[in-house]
């Protein structure tokens, strides 16, 4: 999405049981807003290729205007870290699409060292759910990971 515009265009092809829900969202490395079905992945969504930001977002019409009522960091494709905020924030702003000043939920994703998992860490709680292994404090989805010690089960 380029503008205002776009985004009229777009909210008018979809049903209103469709805008009622929320949408999959990307930001491209190009820094445009993508949309899908909330059914989408987000992977898909941008095409395979790398993003600034991914989650769920959800609009609602304010004094006549669209607005964003949500917006989330909920990829399990990418799993973003909070810090992508920024990035989302642009998007929406080039739209321009009121919005909220952060994510209205936000998940907090961690990759294992032990195992190589993926977590969503709940209530501060750094366990891998997988192996029990401790989770770093900093976000670490995307560093590379040797995973050539993992055996078939997923653990070393």
């Amino acid at each position: 999405m380029a503008s205002v515009a776009d985004f009229a265009s777009w909210a008018g092809r979809q049903s209103p049981a469709e805008l009622a829900e929320p949408f999959t969202y990307v930001v491209g490395l190009d820094g445009r807003l993508r949309l899908a079905p909330r059914r989408s992945e987000h992977v898909a969504c941008a095409g395979g290729a790398a993003v600034l930001g991914a989650g769920e977002i959800g609009f609602v019409r304010e004094a006549g205007r669209w607005a964003v009522g949500e917006v989330s960091n909920q990829s399990t494709g990418y799993c973003p870290d909070v810090t992508s905020w920024p990035a989302v924030a642009r998007a929406l702003d080039v739209v321009p699409l009121r919005r909220p000043a952060a994510f209205t939920h936000e998940v907090v994703f961690r990759r294992c060292p032990a195992c190589a998992e993926h977590n969503i860490v709940r209530e501060a709680d750094f366990v891998c759910v997988f192996c029990g292994g401790d989770l770093p404090e900093a976000w670490n989805v995307d560093v590379d990971v040797d995973v050539a010690d993992v055996g078939r089960s997923g653990r070393p």
